[in-house]
């Protein structure tokens, strides 16, 4: 079994790419894959591999400015979800575009996933995903806004747009793991939104700790690595991934006439084109091959 872990800490990191090659370097050395990214704001991903690996790369990232109490998220798998190991500099470890947003100043009120149903119940709570549309799709709370984005960039702008709605109301938050979270409630403050919450841990650690007789979730939950998707005990759930559009997918879509694989599905059928289809279709030409001869494409 693969042990895979899911991780972000906000922190002051002045030479991002100082860090790099040596948490990379060490990445490779313990077999572990899968991405981060790092910013002058902190450190975001998930990796995967051995669990003395897992171990080893959780443990140097701890010694870096700020992460001594890192916290994480951790699931198995049976199968390296993972091709390579990437560590990427970046502007910001999850992308909102507002140069002011700070979570290090101030977030909501975290709430406890065994406290998170008391709370989205109240009439004036107001429970907004702030998940990108197609993770949405597939699972959401209850009585949930999907603001409908296809990016977390486009959730200030979605906000300015709204914000009347939601006058004199509390407003509750979540996401898969809590980072988009840490943003959105800084900014909502920001913009004077008194009370401001948040799921801890974000939807895993509910799906984790609550059982699904006495769960507000509906649906799945997307996850960014090959189990796709993780429903209630963190189980494996029945999404496949378009790779493509990297959406998630069900397999009775991939019997659909727009579904190629690693080509197209309903989804994105009218997004790329010819020129886009062909390059796709020499990646699955390729993928085909590596596996024809036991090996693993490195574009998987």
């Amino acid at each position: 079994m693969y042990t895979i872990a899911a991780l972000y800490h906000f922190t002051r990191f002045d030479d991002p790419s100082a860090i790099r090659d040596p948490l990379y370097d060490l990445a490779i050395q313990q077999g572990v894959t899968g991405s981060l990214l790092l910013a002058r704001e902190g450190i975001n991903g998930t990796i995967a591999g051995p669990r003395a690996g897992i171990d080893a790369v959780i443990a140097h990232i701890r010694t870096l400015p700020g992460c001594d109490d890192l916290h994480w998220k951790e699931a198995t798998a049976a199968d390296q979800p993972f091709g390579k190991m990437k560590v990427r500099l970046k502007r910001e470890i999850v992308t909102m575009g507002v140069p002011d947003v700070d979570p290090k100043a101030k977030v909501g009120h975290y709430i406890e996933p065994q406290d998170w149903n008391d709370l989205i119940a109240q009439d004036d709570v107001v429970l907004i995903d702030t998940r990108n549309d197609y993770e949405v799709a597939i699972g959401t709370f209850d009585g949930a806004i999907d603001p409908h984005t296809a990016s977390f960039r486009e959730f200030p702008t979605w906000w300015q747009e709204n914000k009347d709605r939601f006058h004199n109301k509390r407003v509750a938050m979540f996401c898969t793991g809590g980072i988009r979270c840490e943003k959105s409630t800084n900014y909502l403050l920001g913009e004077g939104v008194e009370d401001v919450f948040h799921l801890k841990g974000g939807i895993l650690e509910y799906l984790e700790q609550i059982p699904a007789e006495d769960s507000s979730w509906t649906g799945e939950c997307f996850v960014f690595d090959g189990r796709v998707s993780v429903g209630h005990g963190l189980v494996e759930g029945p999404h496949e991934m378009c790779h493509a559009c990297r959406r998630p997918i069900l397999p009775a879509d991939k019997t659909r006439a727009a579904f190629e694989e690693g080509v197209s599905c309903h989804q994105c059928i009218d997004e790329f084109d010819d020129a886009r289809r062909e390059r796709f279709r020499e990646r699955q030409r390729q993928i085909a091959l590596a596996k024809s001869r036991g090996k693993r494409h490195l574009g998987q």
